[in-house]
């Protein structure tokens, strides 16, 4: 079943192409769907294009259609070409005459654009939340470890003395800056493209505040031409959000990778946490992190993949977006996978409280031994030299008390302010508007 067919039946090559795996992609649109024609019948009802008893039919059966969608009980048939269509016909099917009449005033184009704000948002959600699990675990690791030191690194050269409590601190911070920008995916996907129809409006009387009322959406994609226009480039932005999470977590992989290998020895997981090798009996590789530190490589390619892909359409919609959604739609189960993984690894860390005792690591120091002589009266340029000189002559002896005090140093991790941060912008989210939107539209 085709929408859009007239007479004329579709060479069967040329079909195939066109459909692709759009079928399957379509299924994680479906409650989607649903929820869009929930409110779309409900409009059409209150400007008299649909009866009070052809929308009570429409929205029951809608109802039970969301049921069955989220019980896992519903395909796309082999036979029809995507969920509104699948939609449609169930309706029709089930309902008779009413069920043809729900696709008046929008067209796929919107009908599809209104899916996918529902979805991702949807998706968002869950990276949200997701997010703020790994957030509160980072922050009480870096509570418990605050005073265990750790060598820091410049150049992948011992540098300066730090800490368990700064490191898992560290990329507590980074997740805050990262959901600033899915915050504003957000914002670009909490807006109603329903009633730009093909992208130039509708000669219905459509009342597109009400749909957006309906769906919990924040406000309208205004303009009905760039309501089409934003497609792809929502899908641009909300990977952006995205990779910046994933890069967060593919570096803290790589620490992870290097920390637990012998060379360094800082970090260990039990046994059941790692794998082994063929043939060498000792192994215990971190192939978890290394799998994290990859999908989320591959999540921070995604928005040079789409913008690749979007980048010379002229306004208007075009096929070419249909395959956006083979990028994206994987990538959203990845990245919350990573999320859940790095949580478990990290639940499960073994942190080695004596990693300094290695007179290797004595040079950490320096820095430690040049600021006491300042704080004498040597100035710095002059306590520099003798440090080095000593260093030199084999004459340096290490000072290993650390006193660091200012905002956001070993002993001043500024956790509290970072959990400040940290829930002020997921507040921001206002998820829970959007929640009782919908649970009013199921009701």
């Amino acid at each position: 079943m085709k929408l859009w067919q007239k007479e004329t039946a579709v060479e069967q090559s040329v079909e195939k192409f066109t459909v692709g795996n759009d079928q399957e992609m379509d299924l994680h649109l479906a409650s989607f769907d649903v929820l869009g024609s929930l409110a779309h019948t409900q409009m059409l009802e209150s400007i008299g294009l649909l009866t009070k008893k052809e929308l009570s039919l429409i929205q029951k059966e809608l109802k039970q259609l969301y049921k069955e969608i989220q019980a896992d009980d519903f395909k796309i048939d082999e036979h029809v070409e995507d969920i509104h269509s699948q939609i449609e016909l169930l309706l029709t099917q089930r309902i008779g005459e009413a069920g043809k009449k729900i696709h008046s005033g929008r067209s796929r184009n919107d009908q599809v654009l209104v899916d996918l704000k529902l979805y991702f948002r949807s998706e968002i959600k869950k990276i949200v939340e997701g997010t703020q699990e790994l957030f509160k675990l980072l922050i009480q690791l870096s509570n418990t470890h605050k005073d265990v030191l750790m060598p820091g690194y410049t150049h992948l050269q011992i540098a300066m003395p730090s800490s368990f409590g700064l490191w898992f601190g560290a990329y507590a911070e980074s997740l805050v800056d990262d959901l600033e920008l899915m915050l504003a995916a957000w914002k670009v996907c909490n807006k109603n493209p329903l009633g730009s129809a093909a992208g130039y409006g509708s000669s219905f009387p459509l009342n597109r505040t009400l749909t957006t009322e309906l769906l919990g959406f924040e406000t309208l994609n205004y303009n009905v031409v760039y309501a089409q226009m934003g497609r792809g480039k929502t899908e641009r932005i909300l990977a952006q959000g995205m990779s910046t999470i994933a890069a967060t977590l593919a570096k803290m992989a790589m620490d992870a990778c290097l920390y637990m290998s012998q060379n360094f020895g800082f970090i260990s997981f039990p046994d059941e946490l790692t794998t082994g090798s063929s043939i060498m009996p000792h192994k215990k590789n971190p192939d978890v992190f290394e799998l994290i530190r990859s999908r989320c490589n591959k999540i921070q390619a995604l928005p040079n993949e789409i913008a690749l892909m979007t980048t010379n359409l002229p306004m208007g919609y075009h096929r070419d977006l249909q395959l956006l959604k083979e990028n994206l739609f994987p990538a959203f189960r990845s990245l919350n996978e990573c999320l859940q993984m790095t949580v478990l690894m990290l639940s499960n860390i073994r942190i080695n409280s004596t990693i300094l005792d290695d007179p290797k690591y004595n040079y950490l120091f320096s820095v430690e031994v040049v600021n006491n002589e300042v704080l004498k009266g040597v100035p710095f340029r002059e306590a520099y030299k003798n440090i080095g000189l000593s260093i030199e002559n084999g004459s340096f002896r290490p000072i290993k008390e650390v006193k660091h005090t200012h905002e956001g140093s070993i002993g001043n991790l500024q956790n509290n302010e970072i959990k400040n941060l940290f829930e002020k912008v997921i507040a921001e989210f206002g998820f829970s508007k959007v929640d009782k939107a919908l649970k009013d539209l199921l009701r």
